[in-house]
C-alpha cells in the first residue's frame, strides 16, 4: 500500500486514512457513512484495469465532494462499480459512461467553503446569511401556541402510526419540491397508506407553513440559502414579509455562489470572447495558408498578422494563445 505523509509530518496515513479525515470536516457524518464503501475501494484499486481505472478514480474524487453538489448518489454508482470488480468482471459500457460524464470534481477551495455552508444547513441554521431573525421568531412563537395546529397535529396522530414515517431524530418531513416548481412524486395514489399518509401530512404543512414536525414539535420554515449541484436556491417561505434590503446578506450569498463561476462575465467580456473565437476560427485558415505557401519566420508571422488584421509587432505569444484558447 502507498503511504503518504500526513500534514503535520510526524506520521505516515494511508490513502483511506487521508480520505477519511476529508470527510471528517464534512457535515452530515459523511466519513461513518462513506467509509465501508472507501474500504473496498482502496482493498481493491491496485488492481484495477487500464480501462476501468479512469472511471473508478473519478467517481471516488467525486464521493470526497460535499453532497450539496453530487447530480446524484455517487456512492451508489460507485458501489455498483465495485461489486462488478468484487466478481471479477470488467465494469459496463453504461458505467463507465456515466463516470465519463462527470466533470472535474470541484477544487479544495470549493469544497471547503460548500463543507462550513453545509454545517449550517445541518442544523437549519442560515443567520450567517439572513440578518432579520424577527420575522422567523415571530411566526416560530405563534405557530408553537397555536391550539388548532396542534389539534390537526393530535388527528394525525390518531390516523396514523406516525413512528413509520420518522426518521431517527423523529422528524418527519413535508415532500420537498425542486427547481420551477417540480416535484420528485407528485400524484397520489390513495390505495397505498404511505402515500394517504404524505399527502395529509403535506396538506398540514402548507396549512401551517411547516418544514415538518419533529416529535410533537413543529418545525416552521425559514428563510433559505442553499447550495445545489446545478445553481444556489434562495428560498423564502410564503408567510414572509420579504425586504430584500434588510432580511438578506447579499454581500455573504454572492461569496458563496461565487465559488463556483470559473472567471468574469458581463457584455463587455462575452463580445471580446466572441471576436477572439472569431480570430481564432481566422487563424485556423491562415495556418493552413501558411503551409500551403510554405511561409516561415517573419514572413509567416507577418502574413498572420496582416490576416487577422494586427500589427506585425504582435507577439508570436499572443497567436499561441488564441489557438490555445479555441
Amino acid at each position: 500500500m502507498v503511504l503518504y505523509m500526513i500534514f503535520d509530518g510526524s506520521k505516515m496515513s494511508s490513502p483511506l486514512e487521508i480520505d477519511l479525515q476529508r470527510l471528517e470536516a464534512q457535515a452530515f457524518d459523511r466519513a461513518d457513512g462513506a467509509e465501508p464503501l472507501l474500504r473496498r475501494y482502496h482493498a481493491h484499486s491496485p488492481k484495477f484495469s487500464t480501462a476501468d481505472a479512469p472511471a473508478l478514480t473519478r467517481l471516488h474524487e467525486w464521493v470526497l465532494v460535499p453532497i450539496s453538489l453530487w447530480p446524484f448518489n455517487i456512492q451508489d454508482v460507485l458501489a455498483a462499480c465495485l461489486a462488478q470488480i468484487e466478481k471479477g468482471k470488467r465494469l459496463s459500457k453504461h458505467q463507465r459512461f456515466i463516470a465519463e460524464l462527470l466533470p472535474e470534481p470541484p477544487n479544495e477551495s470549493v469544497c471547503k467553503v460548500v463543507s462550513e455552508h453545509e454545517h449550517f444547513v445541518a442544523t437549519g441554521t442560515y443567520e450567517n446569511l439572513v440578518t432579520t431573525q424577527a420575522k422567523y421568531q415571530q411566526n416560530e412563537l405563534a405557530t408553537k401556541a397555536n391550539p388548532e395546529l396542534f389539534r390537526q397535529w393530535m388527528q394525525i396522530k390518531a390516523a396514523f402510526k406516525i413512528a413509520d414515517y420518522a426518521d431517527y431524530k423523529g422528524v418527519i418531513r413535508r415532500s420537498m419540491t425542486v427547481e420551477r416548481n417540480l416535484h420528485p412524486a407528485f400524484s397520489v395514489d390513495l390505495s397505498r397508506p404511505a402515500e394517504v399518509f404524505q399527502a395529509a401530512f403535506d396538506a398540514f404543512c402548507l396549512r401551517w407553513n411547516l418544514y415538518g414536525m419533529q416529535l410533537d414539535e413543529p418545525l416552521p420554515l425559514k428563510l433559505a440559502v442553499n447550495l445545489s449541484p446545478y445553481g444556489t436556491a434562495i428560498h423564502i417561505p410564503a408567510y414572509w414579509s420579504f425586504d430584500p434590503k434588510r432580511d438578506i446578506r447579499w454581500d455573504a450569498i454572492a461569496r458563496l455562489h461565487r465559488i463556483r463561476v470559473a472567471g468574469r462575465q458581463g457584455v463587455a467580456i462575452a463580445e471580446n470572447q466572441a471576436q477572439r473565437r472569431r480570430n481564432a476560427a481566422k487563424l485556423r485558415q491562415l495556418d493552413q495558408e501558411v503551409l500551403r505557401l510554405r511561409l516561415k519566420g517573419e514572413k509567416k508571422h507577418e502574413f498572420l498578422c496582416a490576416g487577422l488584421g494586427l500589427n506585425s509587432g504582435t507577439s508570436p505569444k499572443r497567436l499561441r494563445m488564441l489557438r490555445n484558447e479555441f
